[in-house]
């Protein structure tokens, strides 16, 4: 079974290994978002709470790019480039991590589930379920 409620501690980065994290996990799920810059990145969506994520090191690494309404606060790495996490505009006490940056390969653990960004406007009540 892929769900799991028992949590677990993970460390991860960008490509570079100058941004370093943690992450707790409480449940097993993930989104792949089919969004223009979700889709351009290859993001894969561990959305968790903000206590569940510790920076470890690299702010000074982190630059935030913006678009549209300019409240999603898109990070990524000014060295290698790579996007670890983010402010999610529609649930900004959230945090949003790249799945693929957790240094451990555990994408067998997880449900996948599929979001329709294209249609975020319509959509964008669901996340919190299937989150």
């Amino acid at each position: 079974m892929k769900n799991s409620y028992q949590s677990i501690t993970y460390s991860g980065g960008c490509h570079c290994q100058s941004i370093r994290f943690k992450v707790k996990i409480d449940k097993f799920v993930a989104l792949d978002c089919n969004c223009s810059i979700c889709y351009k990145k290859g993001f894969l969506h561990l959305i968790i709470p903000l206590e569940n994520f510790t920076l470890l090191s690299g702010s000074e690494f982190l630059t935030t790019y913006t678009f549209n309404t300019h409240i999603a606060k898109h990070k990524f790495c000014r060295k290698c480039g790579i996007h670890p996490f983010y402010r999610p505009r529609d649930h900004p006490e959230l945090i949003d991590v790249n799945l693929p940056c957790l240094d451990e390969k555990i994408l067998s653990k997880f449900e996948i589930k599929q979001f329709d960004g294209v249609n975020w406007e319509e959509n964008i009540k669901n996340i919190r379920n299937l989150s």
